[in-house]
């Protein structure tokens, strides 16, 4: 399939450079701390054939929701290769990982419950936790996190006293077993210094509460693919430095959780200009992506971007200012402006770069369906996931009257 042949807006992934940033992780923990587990990210980016390529490579599945477990379940991740986290968790899937041995962190008092409840009820077994630690970040590293002085809400606290409270709750418990610490923060920098602070917090916890734990969850928050900030090979040997005060590779497994770092620079989002109107004094361009598939939580401030243009760039005069909109109906949806930029036309092609992270996984259902996706391997496309149409979206709904969808029957090839 050549570069005109597919239909825009589509997402493309480059199969060379994500397996690219996935050998420089591996690398990276190989060298600075041997004893490692990769869990990648669903909530980044739970793409199937994103998620199966990373699986055989040896990758656990890191979820935050009952859904997420039993998507991992049905792409054939067994118990052992998940790590269940976050608040949402459903009692069955967190019952099933405990019992069949999978990584669990503890991230709120109704998990105490069910956990002492399933070790009444089960007399015979032993099980094996990990606390998720809440913890004051930007105390160590000012104006570098995302919480700022109000803090995060995930995690016991250990400022308070819970995070102790939790240790002694549990150890009242012969058969519950403190193995690992979850301290996953996100911040602003994402600096090398950032996860120095979370690594030092690891071994001041496992002093104070002379912890014997067989991991260390650092969680992600990496940067990935941007020049001139912090990579793999720097990240790893400064935290090995920090961990290596209280714990060794031999004892302690390192567990990550990349997701953005190791998706976004492999990822591209290209759009097409679909019209061109002045309005007033200002130049419009309407696309048929949209900032909702670039920027869901509107947060951002500027794009990497490139340019394919339908026609020869000379002859083309130059544009003071150009604002680049998407299709939605909403006028938020005005992606960026183009600054003294070469005149842009219809069929001209936008190429977001660095947009594999959460923008598939929050992209909404609004006026249009979700794209087409793409791998590209040894210069060729090959699409892994079909843009949805009608068919897809009455899926599973009942129609006026209480009646199942046939999308079979009911429904007809607009084209």
């Amino acid at each position: 399939m050549t570069e005109r042949e597919y239909q825009t807006p589509c997402y493309i992934i480059d199969e060379e450079k994500l397996l690219k940033d996935f050998n420089m992780l591996k690398d990276s923990l190989e060298a600075s701390w041997n004893h490692y587990r990769i869990g990648y990210s669903f909530k980044t980016n739970s793409l199937p054939w994103l998620v199966t390529f990373l699986k055989e490579k040896g990758v656990m599945a890191e979820v935050v929701s009952d859904d997420e477990y039993a998507l991992a379940r049905w792409l054939a991740f067994k118990e052992s290769e998940i790590i269940y986290n976050g608040p949402v968790k459903e009692r069955t899937s967190f019952e099933r990982a405990l019992l069949a041995g999978g990584i669990v962190n503890l991230d709120g008092r109704r998990e105490l419950d069910w956990l002492e409840e399933l070790c009444d009820s089960h007399p015979e077994r032993e099980f094996s936790v990990g606390i998720r630690v809440n913890f004051n970040l930007e105390r160590l590293c000012p104006g570098e996190t995302t919480m700022g002085e109000e803090g995060g809400r995930f995690g016991f606290s250990y400022e308070n006293g819970t995070f102790g409270r939790v240790v002694e709750r549990l150890r009242r418990r012969e058969r519950i077993h403190i193995t690992g610490l979850h301290l996953h923060s996100s911040s602003k920098s994402r600096s090398v210094a950032i996860f120095e602070a979370i690594s030092s917090m690891a071994c001041r916890l496992k002093r104070e509460f002379d912890l014997d734990l067989s991991y260390v969850d650092l969680g992600g928050g990496y940067c990935g693919g941007l020049p001139g900030r912090p990579q793999y090979p720097d990240y790893f040997p400064a935290i090995a430095a920090v961990l290596k005060e209280e714990f060794s590779p031999e004892q302690t497994a390192l567990i990550v959780e990349p997701g953005i770092s190791l998706l976004s620079s492999a990822t591209t989002f290209e759009t097409r200009v679909l019209d061109v109107r002045d309005i007033g004094e200002k130049r419009y361009l309407i696309t048929d992506g949209s900032r909702f598939q670039l920027d869901p939580t509107m947060i951002k401030s500027s794009y990497l971007y490139h340019f394919k243009l339908a026609s020869p760039k000379e002859g083309r005069r130059r544009m003071e200012r150009q604002c680049i909109s998407g299709y939605s109906c909403m006028e938020v949806d005005r992606i960026f402006e183009l600054e003294n930029g070469p005149e842009l036309k219809e069929g001209d092609r936008i190429v977001y770069e660095n947009v594999g992270g959460y923008t598939m996984s929050l992209a909404p259902l609004f006026i249009r369906y979700f794209p087409d996706v793409y791998v590209r391997t040894n210069g060729e496309l090959q699409k892994v996931r079909k843009r949805w149409t009608p068919k897809e979206y009455v899926q599973n709904c009942k129609l006026y009257g209480g009646k199942d969808d046939d999308t079979g029957s009911k429904l007809r090839n607009p084209e």
